[in-house]
């Protein structure tokens, strides 16, 4: 149990000028687990202004005696340690802040006010030990694998609602129970979580599904009450039977789709994916029993996995990526039967960037279905097609001619006119990818510049739907053959 220099340093000073110092929360707790701190807190005797009076390089923002001491540490961990002053708070009337907080000279007054045990210890270096304090039990809680509050459950998630959905995610990352006073508070309790910002939940839900036992924490959300709350769109899967084709419920096989994707470490938008790619089934089911369908629901999905995101103020850019992810992960692929043509096509639908992260929710959809194979022939030889193709033009982009060059060959100005040529020429070239060649692309804008306007729009709408036809006779053959 090796403290770093940058943290054992601060103690140091703090004791030299007469104050209390300790290692407190979360990195204690990591320390005690054999696990990495991913940073690092410390509590003390002293005011916030002696603080910053002992580490001139530092800054205190807040109103709750948290002071940010930088470090010359190039370990990103440590280049900002937080020190905070001995405090007690009154009761928080939001659920959310403290009415005020209250300095105070007592480490026991400040311990009391922390979440849960296992988060309420605090650490000492001595010359050649370490003294820790533990007044809540909380190391006997470690060992046991519990998450269990600091005194009364109801208390504690009174004064923090958010405090709900932390006992999940702290039970979900360590892979503990839930001590059973605490989760029954969590279940009286779970209404509380409306008060708390869609932010805060947004963090907390990371922290839970970007962990090794993901699944454990949606299964947690679900028994106390939180998933109808904070997911409903999830919780509607439930109970929710599927076809010949399936052996788990909607909720069970979207579950199961996650666990393979958290422990396989796949990105976090992926994990998302997996958890929401069939989210529109309960809306788009038709009939009961084995030859029940869900014509739609990949499209349906993607519109309630965007709601869904942007309720939780999830960036536009991880939202789209998932959004993507829903809305094509039903794509068609049967070696023989799918060219090379409608693989660009469909690459240049979902693009190259995302086509690894697809096939990778196709995977967790696989085995969120119970069969033995993550990969069969036809996904490796999907990939195998993708790689051959990624370097075709799959978009106007990647013409070998641009607008200018249609204006000039053309002698046309600015407008629709361009596009259309610059679209049909892209159809051309998605069929055979040896017509992107410069020489003739300049011959053809001049043969498609003598047509009409109606004419081009007629060929531009033809080329359109060429594109889309692909996209088309996927969903007809998909729903005849696989019931969906």
């Amino acid at each position: 149990m090796k403290l770093p220099k940058e943290v054992k340093n601060i103690i140091k000073t703090l004791e030299e000028a007469g104050f209390e110092a300790y290692v407190v929360g979360g990195c204690v707790r990591d320390i005690l687990l054999d696990r990495t701190p991913k940073d690092w807190d410390l509590t003390t005797s002293a005011k916030p202004e002696k603080i910053q009076k002992l580490f001139p390089d530092s800054v205190y923002e807040n109103d709750f005696g948290t002071v940010a001491v930088k470090t010359d540490s190039k370990d990103e961990s440590l280049k900002i340690v937080e020190v905070t002053t001995f405090r007690s708070e009154a009761k928080y009337s939001d659920k959310r802040h403290p009415d005020s907080v209250d300095f105070t000279e007592s480490l026991e007054e400040d311990l009391k006010r922390r979440d849960f045990t296992i988060n309420a210890l605090a650490l000492r270096p001595k010359k050649k030990a370490y003294d820790i304090v533990d007044l809540f039990e909380g190391q006997k809680d470690l060992k046991e694998g519990v998450v269990r509050t600091v005194g009364s459950p109801n208390e504690r998630f009174s004064e923090d609602a958010l405090r709900l959905m932390r006992a999940l995610r702290f039970a979900t990352q360590l892979n503990f129970t839930i001590e059973g006073e605490t989760f029954q508070a969590i279940k009286e309790n779970a209404h509380w979580i409306k008060n708390v910002a869609e932010e805060r939940i947004k963090d907390e839900l990371i922290k839970m599904i970007d962990n090794k036992y993901a699944h454990n924490g949606i299964l947690f959300m679900q028994d106390s009450g939180l998933l109808e709350l904070v997911l409903p769109e999830i919780a509607k899967g439930i109970g929710v039977g599927q076809n010949k084709h399936h052996i788990y419920t909607v909720f069970e096989h979207n579950l199961y789709a996650l666990k393979w994707a958290a422990e396989h470490d796949y990105p976090l938008h992926v994990k998302f994916a997996a958890l929401l790619h069939d989210v529109g089934k309960p809306q788009t089911k038709r009939g009961e029993g084995k030859d029940s369908t869900f014509y739609g629901h990949e499209v349906v999905g993607a519109k309630i996995a965007e709601k869904l995101l942007k309720r939780l103020k999830f960036s536009k850019k991880f939202t789209e990526k998932v959004v993507l992810l829903v809305r094509y992960h039903l794509f068609y692929y049967e070696v023989g039967e799918v060219t090379e043509s409608s693989v660009r096509r469909l690459v240049a639908k979902v693009g190259s960037d995302n086509m690894d992260d697809l096939v990778k929710v196709r995977i967790c959809d696989r085995m969120g279905s119970g069969v033995p194979k993550p990969e069969p022939y036809r996904l490796r030889h999907f990939r195998y097609m993708i790689d051959r193709v990624q370097k075709d033009p799959i978009s106007v982009g990647m013409l070998k001619v641009d607008g200018e060059d249609v204006m000039r060959a053309a002698d046309v100005k600015p407008g629709k006119k361009i596009g259309r040529i610059l679209n049909i020429l892209l159809d051309e070239v998605l069929d055979e990818p040896k017509k992107n060649e410069r020489k003739y692309q300049l011959e053809k804008i001049k043969d498609l510049s003598a047509k009409t306007d109606k004419e081009l729009e007629k060929l531009e709408k033809k080329a359109k739907d060429k594109q889309n036809k692909f996209e088309q006779s996927v969903d007809e053959e998909l729903k005849r053959k696989y019931y969906l």
